[in-house]
Order: C-alpha cells, then sequence, then structure tokens
C-alpha cells in the first residue's frame, strides 16, 4: 500500500508542475533550438567578415569559424517560456572584444528585424551583449581561443583548448565548465534536471531567486541540487525533494556546500567586515566559489524559506498532500507593513533598460547600506510601472521587515547610493527615488494572491482592464512583469 502512495505521489509532482505551466512546451523547445542554430549562422557571417577586415590570407578566412555555446537554463534543459538563454561567443585569436564584438556584431544583431532591445553592458563582471532575438532574451559574453578557426562543440572543459586565453575569456567560460561538470558527476542527469526544475520554480515563486536582488542564482541552485542527488543517488523525486528542503533548512552555514570532495582551499580574500554566508563551491574549479550577493537580509528571507519548505513536505505521501502549498506565491503585501518603494526612470525607454540592468547589478550595495542603518528587507524582484510617472519607469517594493528601520532615513540611503551608482557609468545616468510607503499603498496586483486576483476579475465589479494596465519587461517584452496602477 505505501508503494502504491509513494508511486502516485511520485508522479503527482511532474504533474503540478505541468498543470502549472512550469515545464517547458515542444513548440517552445522547437523555437529555441531554431534560435540557436540561426544564432550560429550570424556567428559564422561574422567572423569571415572580421577575417576580411583583418586582411588574413584567404585560405584563414575561407576557414575561419565561430560557435556559440549555452549554459544556463537552457543548457541544462531546465528552462519554461520565460527563460532567458546564457551564451557564449567563442571567438578565434584574430577578433577582439572592444572592436569586433562590441562594434561589428553588435552593429550586424542590431540590423537584423528579428533582434530588439540591444545594448551593450562592458562594465558587467562579465561583459555581454544583451538583446531580444525573436522574442527571447540572449545575454552574450565573448570569449576567444588561440586558434584561428573554432569547433562547432568545442569542450572548454579540456586544458589543450583553453591554454593562454585571457581573463575575460575565462569568466566567460566558467558557467560553460560549471554545467559540464555538474551533467558527469551526478548518477542520474534526468532526474537532476526535474528536481532543478521544480527548485528553481519554488525558488522563484517564493521570492528567493535573482542573483542581482541579493538571492540565488541559477548556478547556485544547480550546484545546491547535484550535491542533493549525489548524496540520494536511488531516491525518486518527490524524496528528493524533501530531501532538498531539509538539509538546508538545518544546515550548518557558513560551512560551504561542497559538491566534490578534495583539499578545502581558502575563501576568496573578501572587503573588511564582510562575511561569505552561504559560500557554496564550484566542482569544475576547486579553488572557486560561486559568487554570491546574499545579506544578512536575504541570509534570513532563503533560511524561513528553506524551513517552510521542510515543514510542508516533512510527510510528502500523506493523503491528499498538494503540491500547491509548497509552490504557494510569497504573499509580499501579506507579510509586510511597510515597504521600500525603489523608482528607477530614464526619459526613455532605451536609456532605461542600460540604466534599470546598472542599477540592479548594484543593489547589493543597498542592502548593505540598508543593513547599516538596521533595515533588514526582503526585496522582491518583481517589476511594476508608476503610471503617475511621465518618465520611462520601473519600480521596486521591497517589504521590510516589522520591528526594524523604523527610524530609517531614506534621503541618506538614496543620495549614499546614488553617489555610488554615478561611478563608472558611461552613459546618461538616469533618476532614482526610494519613498517608503504602507501595504495599503501598493499596487493592486501586489496586495493580491494569485488566487485572490482570478476571484476578484470573476466575481467583483473591479474594471481590471481600466484600472490594471498589463506591463512587458524592458528586457524581455513577451514576459509579463506586472501592471500599472493608480496609487
Amino acid at each position: 500500500m505505501v508503494s502504491q502512495i509513494e508511486s502516485e505521489t511520485s508522479l503527482s509532482l511532474p504533474k503540478f508542475m505541468s498543470d502549472e505551466g512550469l515545464l517547458v512546451s515542444p513548440q517552445e523547445q522547437l523555437k529555441r533550438n531554431n534560435l540557436i542554430h540561426n544564432l550560429k549562422q550570424i556567428l559564422m557571417t561574422w567572423i569571415t567578415r572580421v577575417a576580411y577586415q583583418r586582411r588574413l590570407p584567404q585560405h584563414q578566412i575561407k576557414h575561419a569559424s565561430a560557435t556559440l555555446l549555452v549554459y544556463g537554463s537552457y543548457g541544462l534543459d531546465v528552462y519554461n517560456a520565460d527563460s532567458n538563454i546564457d551564451a557564449v561567443c567563442v571567438a578565434p585569436c584574430f577578433a577582439s572584444v572592444a572592436e569586433d564584438f562590441f562594434i561589428v556584431l553588435y552593429n550586424m544583431l542590431a540590423g537584423r528585424p528579428e533582434v530588439s532591445g540591444i545594448h551593450s553592458l562592458k562594465e558587467a563582471k562579465v561583459p555581454i551583449l544583451q538583446f531580444i532575438f525573436d522574442g527571447v532574451l540572449i545575454d552574450l559574453a565573448f570569449a576567444k581561443l588561440q586558434y584561428t578557426a573554432v569547433p562547432e562543440n568545442v569542450d572548454v572543459s579540456t586544458s589543450s583548448f583553453i591554454k593562454d586565453i585571457d581573463e575575460t575569456s575565462w569568466m566567460s567560460f566558467s558557467g560553460v565548465r560549471v554545467m559540464n561538470r555538474i551533467l558527469q558527476i551526478v548518477p542520474d542527469v534526468k532526474i537532476f534536471q526535474e528536481l532543478l526544475q521544480c527548485v528553481r520554480s519554488w525558488a522563484k515563486r517564493r521570492g528567493v531567486y535573482s542573483e542581482l536582488f541579493g538571492l540565488f542564482g541559477g548556478i547556485h541552485l544547480a550546484v545546491l541540487t547535484a550535491f542533493i542527488c549525489i548524496k540520494n543517488p536511488s531516491c525518486s523525486l518527490v524524496n528528493l525533494m524533501s530531501a532538498f528542503l531539509k538539509t538546508y533548512a538545518f544546515w550548518p552555514w557558513p560551512e560551504p556546500v561542497v559538491v566534490e570532495d578534495g583539499p578545502m582551499p581558502l575563501l576568496p580574500p573578501l572587503p573588511p567586515g564582510t562575511r561569505v554566508l552561504m559560500p557554496i563551491r564550484l566542482p569544475s574549479t576547486p579553488e572557486e566559489y560561486c559568487y554570491s550577493n546574499i545579506t544578512t537580509s536575504t541570509f534570513n528571507k532563503i533560511r524561513s524559506e528553506f524551513r517552510r519548505g521542510y515543514r510542508q513536505t516533512q510527510d510528502p505521501f500523506k493523503p491528499h498532500f498538494d503540491w500547491g502549498n509548497l509552490f504557494e506565491p510569497f504573499p509580499y503585501s501579506k507579510s509586510y507593513l511597510r515597504f521600500i518603494k525603489i523608482c528607477v526612470s530614464a526619459y526613455n525607454n532605451v536609456e532605461l533598460g542600460t540604466w534599470v540592468h546598472w542599477v540592479k547589478s548594484r543593489f547589493h550595495s543597498l542592502l548593505v547600506k540598508l543593513e547599516e542603518m538596521h533595515a533588514l528587507c526582503d526585496p522582491n524582484p518583481t517589476e511594476c510601472i508608476d503610471a503617475n510617472i511621465q518618465m520611462s519607469n520601473i519600480v521596486f517594493y521591497w517589504g521590510l521587515v516589522p520591528g526594524r528601520g523604523d527610524n530609517l532615513d531614506v534621503n541618506n540611503a538614496t543620495n549614499d547610493f546614488m553617489r555610488n551608482l554615478v561611478i563608472g557609468y558611461s552613459n546618461n545616468p538616469g533618476s532614482l527615488t526610494l519613498t517608503l510607503v504602507q501595504a495599503s499603498q501598493l499596487p493592486k496586483i501586489l496586495e493580491l494572491a494569485n488566487d485572490d486576483i482570478k476571484a476578484e476579475l470573476r466575481l467583483s465589479n473591479f474594471n481590471y482592464k481600466q484600472q490594471m494596465i498589463p506591463v512587458y519587461s524592458t528586457h524581455e517584452p513577451c514576459h509579463l512583469v506586472g501592471y500599472s496602477a493608480t496609487q
């Protein structure tokens, strides 16, 4: 009888994921496969042009080649329709990042009808071109090898291929090398992918997934999931999900999570007064740890969600167990009385796209500043728009932990953050404001849980279309991120 219940429950989790639209459709798979094929063809045209402009010998121009390597959610096959694609343009030795990648390739992509919203993020930790290709957000990094022709499926985990590469290329390959190593060491790739898909969906719905906001990034969850699969090689998906939440609910942080055995290196040097709260070692490079923006605020939120998840899945085989309780979207408006409203604005959407990405990439320092002012925050990554502001804008609402930050001086926090923001920013900076608002002042879309929204639309006289305008991400035009509202 127990085995029958376990069998039925094991099927219930994939069914829940499918019913909730958390798995990718065959149509989306085909679309993305075609997209990658087309992007590879563009890179081949690009590198031939670069070789010609470099006046290389005719035989080198003829055989010049570049390729595209994918990693992240798409490379691990755990993506859905809202996921972006992380990729690396792997170029031969004669191509340059400053001229050929950020100018020549940029212009080629910008001139194509299926490409929109392209902009250069040269100051990022790993410099990238970011653009929409056929409705899908692409983050394209650059790396080059000491060859004049790059094999299509080059193995960058092989030392001979990556010999003598520069630091930018090494960092760009990091995601690919970690992905390849994870897929080598997990005992069952398929069950690892299924578990990671569940973990990612749980993390997004519970508000603990967004590296720029001091939360988990995709690489953190991939390594944590691999660790569970390796430690529990014969478990079902349900038992693995339960083990994942239990293990990290009681993990003795800051003890590192180490997927592969080996000598324990010292953590990388950190600025004075800082510490790694959740160290996770990369499996492909024993001397490196996952880069992390986690602060005291977000550490508390993540640990709280692990413990909630553990309580929800202590007995997943009991009758009428409902996965919907575990994956219930985090109720921000019911959890906090006050919020910090962060409004990021610029004169037009083009300037806003670059400015928002720059601001988000520095949210870690804002979180740290607020904590220095005794304010602990829950940084909700959801993007909204304030219809009352004439300038193009994106608005975030961060919950303030009760009893903390009661005397918060938001003007001081704003001025301090803005002083740091403009340093190194090469474009015209936009505006940024921080204000304190009550939960009752949130946009309607954030006041209601998902089920409540559906009920509100069905049963009330609330004129949704008139008062709530759907807002699509500046960076992902096909991805609904929230709604504008009269506040």
